[in-house]
């Protein structure tokens, strides 16, 4: 599995550059998005995992109301935000960190939003809420590296929220149209929040994807570029079905190959990389770019 490899800063680790003149410092935060169902949850897990495996004090926070986002890393679906707020009717300074925070393997603190039943109430206004209590309890600074697990590929109101305390936004993506049509999307708001946030697109990781062929045209069109690639190997789907990250299966020739790769993201990521340029595409150049006659 030969994939390219991102350049790495030279001006210290834990650094990232928003403009020429202006560094970020302490923690790196990022956010991932992408369409429903790509892999957002299994890739932000286990780059939490990797990050932990260098030695860095990891948060991830899931964003989406079936709070399944932090499952391999706890083995259990752990009590939501929304759920322990409503444990002491909404009075958030009655809570403290241990009461919403949980540990997960390699030691990465784990929270998920949660957010109301389906049809009855807003998760983005979870999410929002969510941030709020973590950055009154200053633990979006007292960590190394926050990864925000955003729901499939809504970036309006409280879901675009995370946008505004990230560094780097990460995409992922499958090679076909709909997972590149909602990146384009996704990448429209991520560039939106750029004029008053430093946020700046980070990268694209390909999931479930045996070709680039697509995405490579796209990002050729787009001005992105590939950060990694996982191939739809069936070691990632039972790390899912068995609870875990990919770094507790059985070590095969093929499960020893993802964690290499999700080491070396990692490592890429935390080194620090340059904001992407991307320019999305009007959605008839889509169409034209990828569609077929």
């Amino acid at each position: 599995m030969r994939l390219p490899v991102l350049p790495t800063r030279e001006d210290g680790e834990g650094s990232l550059q928003v403009h020429d003149d202006q560094k970020i410092t302490g923690a790196q935060v990022f956010a991932v998005y992408g369409k429903g169902g790509i892999g957002k949850s299994t890739t932000s897990s286990n780059l939490s995992a990797a990050f932990s495996k260098l030695g860095k004090r990891v948060l991830q926070i899931g964003c989406d109301p079936k709070h399944d986002s932090t499952f391999t890393l706890t083995k259990k679906m752990v009590p939501t935000v929304i759920d322990v707020l409503e444990t002491v009717d909404f009075h958030s300074e009655e809570l403290r960190p241990e009461d919403f925070v949980y540990i997960g393997y390699g030691g990465v603190q784990c929270v998920e939003a949660g957010g109301p039943p389906a049809g009855t109430g807003c998760g983005g206004y979870v999410v929002g809420q969510t941030v709020k209590l973590l950055k009154e309890h200053h633990l979006l600074e007292d960590t190394d590296v926050v990864i925000f697990d955003v729901l499939g590929d809504v970036v309006c109101g409280g879901f675009a929220a995370p946008l505004q305390h990230a560094q780097r936004a990460l995409i992922v993506t499958a090679n076909d149209f709909d997972s590149i049509f909602a990146m384009n999307r996704i990448m429209a708001a991520i560039l939106a929040k750029s004029k008053n946030y430093a946020v700046r697109l980070g990268g694209v990781i390909a999931n479930r994807s045996a070709d680039t062929d697509q995405i490579d045209r796209f990002n050729g069109a787009s001005g992105m570029s590939l950060s990694g690639r996982f191939p739809d190997l069936d070691a990632i789907r039972r790390s899912r079905l068995k609870k875990c990250t990919i770094f507790e299966m059985d070590e095969t020739p093929e499960v020893k190959l993802v964690q290499e790769e999700y080491m070396r993201i990692a490592a890429t990521l935390a080194a620090g990389v340059p904001a992407q340029p991307g320019t999305p595409l009007r959605d008839r150049e889509i169409f034209d770019l990828l569609g077929y006659d």
